[in-house]
C-alpha cells in the first residue's frame, strides 16, 4: 500500500504548478518590490528586475517548476509503502527497508503518525513514520492473518517516563538516555532513531511523549 494515484498525480502535478505560478508571480512583481526600499532581499529583487520579459517569465517559471519537482521528489521519499502478504510484511521509507514474517509480528498498530509491528517478546519489530489510512492498513493486515490491534499499543500502560538516575535502569541504559535525550534536543532524527535500536539490545523499548521519554521492558 503506498500513495493513491491521486494523491501522486497531486504530488507530482501539484507542486510544479505553484511553482510554475510563484516563479512568474516572482517575475512580473520584482521591479515593483525592487522599487520598495523596506522590502527585503533587495539584492536579488534588483537582479530578477533588471531582466527583460518575457525572458524573465520564462526563467522564473522554469525554476519554479524546477522546486516544484524537488519538492515533490522530497515528499514522495518521505512516504511509507507498505507491502502485506501472507509471509511477511514490508516496510519502505525513503532508502529504509524493513521486513518482518508474519509469524514474528504479534500485534500491528498505528501510534500517532508511526506504524509500529510487536514481536513475540513484545520488542519492537519496526517502528516507521508515515500518513497511512488507518482502515486500509487495517483491512491489508487483517486480510492476511496478521494482529491488527485498532485500540493502538496493548503495551502502553507498562511505560514509565525516564527520571535521570532511576535505579531500576543500569548504568548502560541511563548513558544511551542521555544521549538521545540531546539527539531529540537538536531534532537529530536520525541519530536519535539509531539510539532508540540501541535500546533493544537492553531489553527495552522506548517512545517519545511531548519532548520526553517513555520506557517498558520486553517479556
Amino acid at each position: 500500500m503506498g500513495p493513491q494515484v491521486a494523491e501522486r498525480l497531486l504530488v507530482w502535478g501539484g507542486f510544479p504548478l505553484l511553482g510554475a505560478g510563484a516563479g512568474w508571480l516572482l517575475a512580473w512583481l520584482a521591479p515593483w518590490a525592487a522599487s520598495l526600499r523596506w522590502v527585503p532581499f533587495q539584492g536579488p529583487l534588483e537582479l530578477v528586475a533588471s531582466i527583460p520579459h518575457p525572458q524573465a517569465a520564462i526563467g522564473g517559471i522554469a525554476l519554479g517548476v524546477g522546486a516544484g519537482l524537488v519538492v515533490a521528489f522530497l515528499a514522495e521519499q518521505d512516504t511509507l509503502v507498505v507491502t502485506v502478504d501472507d509471509e511477511q510484511v514490508t516496510l519502505v521509507h525513503g532508502e529504509s527497508v524493513r521486513t518482518a514474517r508474519r509469524d514474528d509480528v504479534a500485534a500491528a498498530f498505528l501510534e500517532g503518525p508511526h506504524l509500529v509491528l510487536l514481536g513475540r517478546s513484545a520488542a519492537e519489530l519496526a517502528r516507521v513514520a508515515g500518513d497511512r489510512d488507518a482502515r486500509r492498513l487495517a483491512r491489508a493486515f487483517e486480510a492476511h492473518g496478521y494482529p491488527w490491534r485498532a485500540d493502538g499499543d496493548p503495551h502502553r500502560e507498562e511505560y514509565r517516563r525516564w527520571i535521570p538516575e532511576d535505579p531500576d535502569l543500569a548504568a548502560g541504559a541511563h548513558a544511551l538516555f542521555r544521549a538521545r535525550a540531546a539527539a531529540l534536543r537538536k531534532k537529530d532524527r536520525a541519530d536519535a532513531e539509531q539510539l532508540r535500536g540501541e535500546f533493544g539490545r537492553l531489553g527495552l523499548v522506548v517512545r517519545d511523549e511531548s519532548g520526553r521519554q517513555f520506557w517498558r521492558r520486553t517479556t
